[in-house]
C-alpha cells in the first residue's frame, strides 16, 4: 500500500485524475454488465480499458433514459441527455471532461478515432426512446443503428488502433461489427420483451403485438438474429489477435441466449427474463480461450446448437 500511495503520489495531477476517470468506467461495467464485462476481461490491457470506456458512456446515457430519478418527467430526461451529448463532444474536442466518465470515454475517442459521425446516431437513438413507444422497420432499422451498430464500430477502432493499417482494418471488418451490435440489441429487445412493453410501454418488435403474441413472428425474429450472428462469426477470425477472443466469448455468450430464447414461447418470454447461468458463461469463455490460435475462432456450424 506505501507503495502505491507513493507510485501516485509522484504522477502529475492530470494522470492522476485519469487513472480516476478509468477506474470509473470499469466500476460501471462491473456493476451493470456480467456478460459484457467477462467478455472484456478477455482482451489486451489498453483495448480493455477502452472498451470499458466505451461501455461506461453508453450505460450512463442508458440509465438517463431508462432510469429516472423520482420526479424527473420525460423533459427533464431530454435535457439532462442532451446535456450529456454536448458534454462529450466538448471533450472529444479538448480531451478533458468534469464528468469522469466523458472524460474516461472521450480519451478513447481521441485515443482511437471515435468521432460524432458514431456518437451522433448513438444520442439520437437515446433520445427517441424517451419520443417514440412503437417501431415500424424503418424507425427501428435507424434506432438499432444508433443504438448497438455504432457501438461495435466504436469497440472495433479500439480493436485496430494499434494495427498498421487501422483505416482499412477498419473498413474490412466493419460489416461484420454491425452485424453483431445488431445481433446483440434483438436478442435484448427478445429478453426484455416484458419490461419494454409493460414496464416501459415500448414496442421495437415489429409485428410481435404485447396482446397478440404470435409464435411466428417470434420465431422470425430468432431466424434473423441467427443471421446476423453468422454473419458475424465469419470476420470474427479475421480480428486483430488480441481481440479475437474475446468477441468470441461475447458472440458465443449471446448465441447461447439465442439457442435459450428459441426453446422459450414469446408468453413466457414476457413474463421471464431469460439468462445463461454463471457455470455456463464460464464454460463458454474457456472454450473460446481453447480456440485462442486456431484457424477458425467460432465454429458457425455448432454455434446455434
Amino acid at each position: 500500500m506505501v507503495q502505491t500511495r507513493g507510485r501516485m503520489d509522484a504522477m502529475a495531477p492530470y494522470l492522476r485524475y485519469d487513472a480516476a476517470a478509468d477506474a470509473s468506467a470499469a466500476l460501471v461495467i462491473r456493476c451493470y454488465s456480467s456478460s459484457f464485462g467477462l467478455a472484456t476481461r478477455m482482451l489486451g490491457g489498453q483495448v480493455r480499458q477502452d472498451v470499458r470506456n466505451i461501455y461506461a458512456l453508453v450505460r450512463i446515457a442508458d440509465e438517463v433514459v431508462d432510469a429516472p430519478r423520482p420526479g424527473q418527467d420525460g423533459v427533464d430526461r431530454l435535457v439532462e441527455l442532451d446535456k450529456l451529448e454536448q458534454d462529450t463532444f466538448a471533450a472529444i474536442e479538448t480531451g478533458s471532461s468534469a464528468n469522469l466518465v466523458v472524460h474516461a470515454f472521450a480519451r478513447t475517442a481521441r485515443r482511437v478515432g471515435i468521432d460524432k459521425e458514431l456518437v451522433a446516431p448513438f444520442f439520437h437513438s437515446m433520445r427517441t426512446d424517451l419520443q417514440r413507444t412503437k417501431h415500424d422497420f424503418a424507425s427501428l432499422g435507424s434506432y438499432i443503428y444508433g443504438s448497438a451498430e455504432v457501438i461495435g464500430l466504436m469497440c472495433l477502432c479500439a480493436f485496430v488502433a494499434g494495427e498498421p493499417n487501422p483505416s482499412g482494418r477498419y473498413a474490412e471488418l466493419a460489416p461484420g461489427a454491425q452485424r453483431l451490435g445488431a445481433a446483440f440489441q434483438k436478442i435484448n429487445f427478445l429478453r426484455d420483451f416484458g419490461d419494454d412493453s409493460d414496464g416501459l410501454g415500448r414496442q421495437y418488435l415489429v409485428g410481435l403485438q404485447p396482446d397478440d403474441l404470435d409464435e411466428e413472428i417470434w420465431s422470425s425474429w430468432l431466424d434473423d438474429i441467427e443471421m446476423d450472428l453468422a454473419a458475424a462469426a465469419e470476420v470474427i477470425p479475421r480480428l486483430p489477435r488480441g481481440s479475437r477472443v474475446a468477441v468470441c466469448t461475447a458472440h458465443d455468450l449471446f448465441a447461447e441466449l439465442t439457442r435459450r430464447l428459441r426453446a422459450t414461447t414469446a408468453a413466457q418470454a414476457r413474463l421471464t427474463r431469460v439468462r445463461v447461468p454463471t457455470p455456463e458463461k464460464a464454460r463458454i469463455a474457456a472454450r473460446a480461450a481453447l480456440r485462442r490460435g486456431r484457424p477458425h475462432d467460432i465454429d458457425t456450424e455448432n454455434s446455434f446448437k
